[in-house]
């Protein structure tokens, strides 16, 4: 029987891809292993929304052919920067032909090559139509939508991606209820931006949410990142529906940058004073908000007190986790072209903005000491312990626990990334 080893890279949007991938092929016939040291294909299911993360897949698939294994490259990879993949691959599926990887293999078996990534666009793919092989953990991956609904100057995702396809809430709520009886307690919806989910088939993430939370059953969702300006069109709604005790009080909402001028440039069609608007109302209501958001630093025309207004926002709405972003060219995109900054201003800035978001994130966590919080145990992590989550998705690491348990902890040290608890009765 042949044996595939599947290698995913990027965000839980692409994860998901993999396990459709996995599935499909094991219901052709194929096995799925773990790791490609038994592998007679390796699939590299490719991210390519950072330049050093197109680098290191590059070398990936370069190490896998030069140990003689056949390569097959899917995801976003191909469609953003071609010319980084190695010739020698056998196969190049876009993102909406996953569905071919079965005729992939059976090509790469031959010695033969498909390529599936011209005419993307004119292929309207339901993920949600296909099997899935998915891990047997505590969280399943959920995809709701594909694409976008944005123009950001700087990203290249949209052009691998396309523009929005919400896939509906009939087949969304089944695969919830499918993921339930099979034992898993934590929903993520996954999407390139959650916030913008059913705009092009009349409805929002709010009413998703509030048909998910009627949903019988002891389970949790996550909801996945989504831009202000979307969330803008239906924020009082939205805070209805995560007020359900089903819903992690967990918002991941990337503002880019402090100084509206480079927001303008980036092409991200809000201000900085419309996120504060949305932070500051979901605060009132949730106190305990988990809040994640996203900075570039160095973006062109990024001055110094651009930088420096950026560094006041964080100082000022202190979120609990800023994922620092040095600005990185990507081809096809509009920024790509305008005059970049020297890389030893964008290394600064990330070092500096990074100094502080971590201390940031350890006053933040150090607040939890000595509180009692309820929290679903994931399983075994790092040195022999637990991980576990909190209410509002917060990592605690604990010293025993059952996966997929919800119970009862006491937070007893806090670092900038984790919290460090034990159970209680």
């Amino acid at each position: 029987m042949t044996k595939v080893y599947i290698e995913n890279y990027g965000c839980a949007r692409n994860r998901a891809d993999g396990e459709i991938m996995a599935g499909l092929l094991l219901s052709s016939g194929y096995e799925i292993v773990e790791g490609e040291e038994n592998a007679d294909i390796v699939v590299v299911n490719s991210c390519a929304v950072k330049d050093p993360t197109e680098v290191k897949i590059a070398r990936r698939i370069r190490e896998l052919l030069d140990r003689g294994k056949k390569v097959i490259v899917t995801g976003c990879l191909p469609h953003v920067n071609p010319d980084a993949i190695d010739e020698r691959v056998s196969a190049v599926l876009g993102v909406k032909s996953i569905d071919r990887i079965v005729q992939a293999v059976e090509y790469a078996l031959r010695g033969e090559k498909l390529i599936s990534v011209p005419d993307w666009r004119k292929r309207n793919l339901d993920k949600l139509d296909f099997p899935r092989l998915s891990p047997r953990g505590v969280h399943f991956i959920l995809p709701i939508a594909e694409g976008c609904l944005n123009g950001c100057t700087y990203c290249a995702t949209r052009s691998a991606r396309g523009v929005l396809k919400s896939y509906s809430p009939e087949k969304i709520v089944e695969w919830v209820k499918w993921a339930i009886r099979q034992g898993y307690k934590e929903i993520w919806l996954s999407a390139e931006d959650t916030g913008c989910y059913g705009f092009d088939i009349g409805t929002n993430l709010a009413k998703l949410l509030d048909e998910i939370t009627a949903i019988e059953g002891e389970f949790r969702i996550r909801v996945g990142m989504m831009n202000p300006n979307h969330v803008l069109k239906f924020l009082d709604e939205l805070i209805e529906a995560y007020k359900d005790e089903k819903v992690y009080k967990f918002l991941h909402l990337p503002v880019q940058s402090g100084d509206n001028e480079i927001l303008r440039r980036m092409g991200r069609t809000y201000t900085v004073e419309e996120f504060e608007e949305i932070v500051n109302a979901f605060r009132r209501e949730f106190p305990d908000l988990n809040l994640h958001t996203d900075i570039i630093v160095g973006f062109p025309g990024e001055s110094e007190e651009a930088f420096q207004r950026s560094l006041e926002l964080i100082k000022r709405i202190k979120p609990d986790k800023v994922n620092v972003s040095r600005y990185s060219p990507r081809p096809g995109t509009i920024a790509a072209k305008w005059k970049q900054l020297p890389g030893w201003v964008v290394k600064e800035r990330s070092r500096i903005m990074h100094r502080v978001r971590l201390q940031i994130s350890y006053e933040i966590n150090q607040r939890y000491v000595g509180r009692k919080v309820d929290i679903l145990v994931h399983g075994e992590g790092k040195k022999g312990n637990v991980d576990a989550v909190t209410m509002n998705y917060k990592h605690i690491i604990i010293p025993r626990g059952e996966k997929g348990e919800f119970a009862r902890a006491k937070v007893n040290g806090a670092t900038s990334t984790y919290l460090l608890g034990e159970i209680v009765d």
